[in-house]
């Protein structure tokens, strides 16, 4: 441990009540929050130490490092809190008795409005936070740069009603809000959160230490450029740990991927030859088409958050028993984790079948469609949804004519479709399977595919950054966190694919 490592320990186990330490990644922030947690766990004498994070990934990572005293703290995401709260207190928020259900209901800021509502009952309500702070007297926010306003108010009420709180946060490292004026407020709120406590500032890069030393002196330095708006300079010597392809995208559609065959060779060698490697793209329509790219061989790592997942279970709680809707939303939920099922395809004779009742007699592919059409005619609801979805499942397997193009690109989501059918009601299914993931805290396959936003709280011996151009890492403060995030998760090797066509502002990549 270094010097720096026993001021920052010396800090957390101080009697302020409010330590703020900003941790670059890979510098020793799960090492120092999870060794705090355990001493404070075994040394409060009430209550139990919370640790709040905004990913499951994190959630798992300090679970494992925390296990010895696992009966005496509690790990959760932030959202989760203000679910527990919202649960106790939901006559006081006009809300029903299962606030996660009806804030899934309320569509992609459901979860916002709920913490927003949680925030203003523990202003308004200071007994009630003051309860929650004799449940955790000690609380460890973990990523909390990411916290938006309502978040941060209700991590705030607790500190201000008696719990001790010890903050670990980068703001380089702030990728989930979007735009300038989101970049900035998180910036403003984590500066005045330093300034209400004491801080300090982890340097030690310790992912790399048994990997690659200079890598990782390399990505702080790479962080610091970013930080102070200027470039990474990948135009002199590279690292030991760090390599370079330069290959240009020859694909005709916007979101497509594809590469010549002399620019593709580099990049298959790095994939096939590593043992494990997770390949990170920026944007979600790159990573279906590296799906396609690799002819499918790599699978895509969902991450825990399952959004079409959510929007079905939503839309067939809200329409079931109406067969159209139902049609639409299974159509709709099979685009997003499906290729090769469209309107165009499929879906609209699909629905077609449903307006008609299923009458016309038809054969081939018409016949399979109009088959997968009576189970949600004969029950519009999640059970015929998921005899639907299991029974085209058979059809992708068996390579059925007709579907023949058809491949289940994200298997997790698609098979939880298939449990919602298993449960009185497909909130009830939605809500358990969320559960069963949230315990069994899955990692992914050795090798995978999945976007910087899902990486985010993993690391990996290699990754593979592709494409790293002018669309993917623009020069705005949102692209230059998530380059940092997605140059950080590699112990071992990093391979960045850039472009000379166009490249992105953020590097100058000179003459390869």
């Amino acid at each position: 441990m270094s010097d720096k490592d026993k001021d920052v320990a010396a800090l957390l186990d101080s009697s302020e009540p409010l330590v703020v330490i900003e941790a670059p990644a890979g510098c020793g922030k799960t090492y120092q929050g999870a060794n705090y947690a355990r001493r404070a766990a075994l040394a409060s004498s009430r209550g139990r130490t919370l640790i709040l994070t905004h990913t499951h990934s994190a959630c798992a990572q300090f679970a494992k490092e925390t296990s010895a005293v696992s009966g005496k703290l509690e790990i959760k995401t932030i959202d989760s809190l203000a679910v527990q709260a919202a649960t106790v207190y939901h006559k006081s928020l006009d809300l029903p008795p299962d606030p996660s259900s009806w804030a899934r209901q309320q569509g992609n800021d459901g979860f916002k409005q709920l913490g927003t509502r949680v925030a203003s009952l523990l202003e308004a309500k200071p007994m009630i936070a003051a309860a929650l702070a004799d449940r955790y007297p000690v609380i460890i926010a973990d990523e909390h740069q990411d916290s938006h306003a309502d978040q941060h108010g209700i991590v705030m009420a607790l500190h201000r009603a008696g719990s001790r709180l010890r903050v670990f946060g980068d703001p380089m490292q702030a990728i989930y809000g979007r735009g300038k004026k989101a970049v900035a407020t998180s910036r403003e709120q984590w500066d005045a959160l330093k300034s209400s406590g004491v801080s300090d500032v982890l340097k030690h890069p310790h992912r790399w230490r048994d990997g690659s030393p200079d890598l990782g002196d390399w990505i702080l330095q790479a962080r610091e450029s970013l930080r102070s708006g200027g470039l990474i300079d990948l135009s002199g010597s590279l690292p030991s740990g760090l390599s370079v392809i330069v290959a240009e995208n020859t694909a005709h559609s916007r979101t497509g991927y594809g590469l010549s065959r002399d620019h593709r060779r580099p990049v298959d060698s790095i994939v096939n030859s590593a043992q494990s490697i997770l390949v990170l793209s920026s944007q979600n329509a790159t990573v279906d088409a590296l799906r396609a790219f690799w002819n499918r061989r790599l699978p895509i790592w969902e991450g825990h958050t399952r959004e079409p997942l959510g929007k079905l279970a939503t839309t067939l709680t809200q329409k079931a028993g109406e067969a159209p809707a139902v049609a639409g939303a299974a159509v709709a939920f099979i685009e997003e984790v499906c290729k090769g099922f469209s309107r165009s395809s499929h879906g609209d004779r699909f629905i077609q079948e449903i307006a008609e009742g299923c009458q016309k007699a038809v054969t081939g592919k018409p016949a399979l469609i109009q088959e997968l059409a009576r189970y949600i005619l004969a029950e519009p609801d999640h059970e015929g949804v998921a005899k639907c979805l299991k029974r085209l499942a058979e059809l992708v397997e068996n390579k059925t004519p007709g579907f023949k193009d058809v491949c289940i690109d994200r298997r997790n989501e698609f098979r939880d479709a298939i449990k919602l059918g298993d449960f009185a009601t497909p909130e009830d299914g939605f809500g358990e399977i969320n559960r069963r993931r949230s315990y069994a805290r899955p990692m992914p396959p050795s090798k995978s595919i999945t976007t910087i936003h899902k990486a985010k709280g993993l690391e990996c011996d290699n990754a593979l950054l592709i494409p790293c151009d002018k669309a993917h890492f623009p020069d705005t403060d949102a692209a230059r966190c998530r380059l940092y995030v997605a140059l950080s998760r590699a112990r071992r090797s990093l391979t960045l694919v850039v472009s000379a066509a166009s490249p992105s502002p953020l590097l100058k990549i000179g003459r390869f």
